[in-house]
């Protein structure tokens, strides 16, 4: 059975809602929030920031899902393992 003219469509379902780790269809230009004008400065010290980042396995977050920028992503792991170097984390 041919189609005509036709594209594939996705059924559209409460059950194929993406979840955090999935890749969207659409693409998102979300800014990074460590990037705006009153960011909190990234420091070893500043716990409440770095938790912010961290998962539930005290691993590190990737930046594609936290929206972070290459150059903070950077500098926020370096700040993390720090932290966990020193017990804070």
């Amino acid at each position: 059975m041919k189609r005509k003219g036709k594209k594939f469509q996705r059924s559209s379902n409460s059950l194929n809602k993406l979840s955090l780790f999935q890749k969207s269809e659409g693409r998102f230009n979300r800014s990074c929030p460590l990037s705006l004008k009153n960011a909190p400065i990234i420091d070893y010290k500043n716990i409440s920031i770095l938790k912010k980042y961290i998962s539930e396995n005290n691993k590190i977050l990737s930046s594609k899902i936290t929206s972070v920028s290459s150059g903070k992503q950077k500098k926020l792991t370096k700040e993390i393992k720090k932290a966990k170097i020193l017990g804070l984390i």
